[in-house]
C-alpha cells in the first residue's frame, strides 16, 4: 500500500510527513523525504509514496500547533516499531505537557526506569515522528537543550513557542 507524503510550510521551515492509513510513520523539518525514511522501521517502510495536498487531521494538527494549540498533535495516531522500553517511552513523551519540558533523567523515570537515562535518550534519538511524539520536550539536567535531529535552533523555537503559549494560558487563568 502506498504511503502519503506531504511537505508543509511552517515558521520553522519545511515540515514533511509520511503517513499511511491515517497514522504518521515519520515526520520532521525537512523537504527531503529520504531524510525521514531511514527512521522508519523496516517492517513499516512503504514501498511507494503518493504526494498529497493535505492529510486531514494530521496536517490540521501541525497547523494548530503553529497557531498556538499543541494539543491536537498528541491525538494524531503514530505507528513506530521498536522494543518494549522504547515503545513505552514514545507513548510517555506524548504525555509531557507543552511548555513544561522534562530532563532526560525525569523522562527515564516517567518511562519506568530512572536508571535508564541512556535508553530514554535513545528513544528520543530514534523517534521517527517528530512533533507528534514531542522529543523536543526533553532537555539536559543543566537546562541546556541537548540534541535534536532537526537542529537546536528548531528545538529552541518549538520550546519557546510552547513556553509562551503556556504562560499565556496561565495568565488567562
Amino acid at each position: 500500500m502506498k504511503a502519503q507524503l506531504l511537505t508543509m510550510s511552517t515558521p520553522d521551515g519545511p515540515f514533511t510527513i509520511i503517513a499511511r492509513d491515517g497514522a504518521v510513520l515519520a515526520s520532521g523539518w525537512t523537504a527531503v523525504p529520504g531524510e525521514l525514511t531511514g527512521q522508519i522501521h523496516a517492517d513499516l517502510l512503504p514501498g511507494e509514496f503518493e504526494t498529497v495536498a493535505g492529510l486531514g487531521a494530521i496536517s490540521g494538527a501541525v497547523d494548530e500547533f503553529y497557531a498556538g494549540n499543541p494539543g491536537p498533535a498528541m491525538g494524531v495516531p503514530v505507528v513506530q516499531k521498536s522494543g518494549p522500553f522504547r515503545g513505552h517511552a514514545w507513548d510517555i513523551l506524548r504525555t509531557v505537557a507543552p511548555g513544561h519540558p522534562v530532563t532526560y533523567t525525569e523522562y527515564a523515570a516517567l518511562s519506568g526506569n530512572a536508571k535508564a537515562v541512556r535508553a530514554a535518550a535513545s528513544a528520543c534519538a530514534f523517534n521517527a515522528a517528530a512533533l507528534f511524539v514531542p522529543c523536543h520536550r526533553v532537555i539536559r539536567t543543566d537546562g541546556s537543550l541537548g540534541g535534536f535531529r532537526w537542529g537546536l535552533a528548531i528545538k529552541e523555537s518549538l520550546l519557546d513557542r510552547e513556553r509562551q503559549q503556556a504562560l499565556l494560558q496561565t495568565a488567562q487563568g
